[in-house]
């Protein structure tokens, strides 16, 4: 019984520890999001894919409306969004999207989370070109989707790939073709459980265990900061 106990206790511990981490970056999107074309999200295809990655994630009702709100405060007024690239341990390449209303801050705590780990950040757009940027969809299969079918409907709107993954179903575009696409499933009445804008690498590389570990040790550091909001490697 003390060890179910314990187990159930570190297992809880987990999961606030994940959300304090996650919450406020879902947050930090909303705000973004109401900021750049404002806070209604019948008006805003961004906020309303925001809220729905923040609702996938049980992000609390009292937090979406807190962080659309924030988007009007003297606080966020000096809010940016600013990007990070650097090698990490074993020559591993690292994208940062970062989130920030204090550039020094947070370009201070990037370079010594690779300082430290043996790595460097290096100018920006020096990785740009290692990474290719798409919209990626997805959201649970069901008996009333055809996909064949889907996938004519959406070419049109951007549509790559769509693919059927388990009970779930992915679909891929240019990153250019997001709101496009977003709209398409909107009118299939489709709502995703995750929309997001990811960077794939384009020259993958396959580390061992030992190496990733110490990349890890990084990745996490970084993760753990509020101001990141995405962190993006040439990982296999």
């Amino acid at each position: 019984m003390g060890r179910a106990f314990e187990y159930r206790r570190a297992a809880k511990e987990k999961r606030w520890g994940m959300m304090s981490r996650v919450f406020p970056k879902l947050g930090n999107k909303i705000t973004i999001a109401a900021k750049e074309s404002g806070p209604d999200p019948d008006m805003n295809p961004s906020l309303r894919t925001a809220i729905q990655n923040a609702k996938a994630a049980n992000m609390p009702k009292d937090n979406i409306l807190a962080a659309i709100k924030r988007a009007t405060s003297k606080e966020f007024e000096s809010m940016v969004e600013v990007n990070y690239e650097g090698k990490g341990p074993h020559g591993v390449l690292v994208f940062v999207e970062c989130a920030t209303n204090n550039t020094t801050r947070t370009v201070a705590n990037v370079k010594s989370y690779f300082n430290k780990a043996g790595g460097s950040v290096v100018p920006t757009g020096s990785l740009e070109f290692m990474f290719e940027r798409k919209a990626i969809f997805e959201f649970e299969n069901s008996s009333d989707i055809d996909v064949e079918e889907l996938e004519l409907e959406l070419i049109d709107a951007g549509l790559e790939e769509i693919e059927l993954i388990d009970d779930v179903v992915v679909l891929s575009g240019d990153y250019k073709a997001f709101g496009t696409l977003t709209k398409a499933l909107e009118e299939q009445g489709i709502e995703p459980t995750k929309s997001i804008l990811q960077r794939f690498s384009t020259s993958p590389v396959i580390f061992n265990d030992e190496q990733l570990d110490e990349i890890n040790k990084m990745l996490n550091k970084l993760d753990e900061d509020d101001d990141v909001l995405e962190v993006f490697t040439n990982i296999e």
